[in-house]
């Protein structure tokens, strides 16, 4: 996790074509996301997006994928918040879930 410019750059591991799309805790130092999209033709891709902006409270447009975009394991980048909030997020997810 990288924390700069107004934003957080983290690793995700993305597990496809799941049950449902949810924060499944952490792998390694990366944080375990399962989607109900398939790997292709960039459909787990923007299915991330979406699932991290509306999680977080931001627009698509602040949350890209840095690198990895043909692989399970990415980096991710959402601009406007901290990793404070990030950490915040997570842990309410947990304790719903």
């Amino acid at each position: 996790m990288v924390e700069s410019g107004g934003g957080v750059t983290f690793a995700v591991r993305v597990v496809p074509r799941s049950s449902r799309n949810a924060v499944a805790g952490v792998q390694g130092d990366a944080l375990k996301v399962k989607l109900t999209a398939p790997p292709v033709e960039g459909a787990a891709n923007t299915a991330l997006i979406e699932f991290l902006a509306k999680q977080l409270g931001v627009r698509r447009s602040a949350v890209s994928i840095v690198s990895g975009e043909k692989s399970r394991s990415k980096t991710v980048r959402v601009e406007g918040v901290t990793w404070q909030r990030i950490e915040k997020v997570l842990r309410n997810i947990g304790q719903r879930g």
